[in-house]
């Protein structure tokens, strides 16, 4: 079985399509890195397209049963829009509390990995942290070793 789904990448990098198999059906998934106010800053987006209108919607659930697979391919649209993006970094949090939790589940069972690569601090009480497992966090961001924060 194949750990995460192959992912269209837009020309700037900065826009990602997969598609979601599973028992409600396909479902096209996006990712968008978008940058905010602050320049090197990008906020990563992420939700289901909708069909007919096209509207990427970051509250739908899907319930395909392939949420780790979905997560995984997320992480690998950040490795390629950091490969195209030197300098950036992502901000990302989720647009509840249950996807800011899957998210931070996600971080953490993968940390080890993640951290030969990257920097990923956590916000807590209104203060950036090294990640750390069993912390609540309400968002994340991530940016290459590398470079200084």
């Amino acid at each position: 079985m194949d750990i995460r789904y192959d992912a269209n990448a837009s020309r700037g990098f900065t826009t990602f399509e997969f598609v979601s198999e599973g028992p409600n059906g396909s479902v096209t998934k996006v990712v968008r890195y978008t940058e905010i106010n602050l320049k090197g800053f990008y906020n990563l987006g992420f939700g289901d397209e909708d069909p007919v209108t096209g509207y990427v919607s970051d509250t739908s659930v899907t319930n395909n049963n392939d949420s780790q697979k979905v997560l995984a391919t997320v992480a690998a649209t950040l490795y390629v829009f950091m490969d195209a993006h030197p300098g950036a970094t992502v901000i990302a949090t989720g647009s509840t509390e249950a996807r800011t939790r899957l998210y931070r589940m996600g971080i953490a069972n993968n940390l080890e990995a993640i951290e030969r690569d990257y920097i990923v601090l956590g916000l807590a009480e209104e203060n950036w942290q090294p990640f750390q497992k069993g912390v609540h966090y309400g968002a994340f961001l991530v940016r290459r070793k590398s470079l200084p924060l």
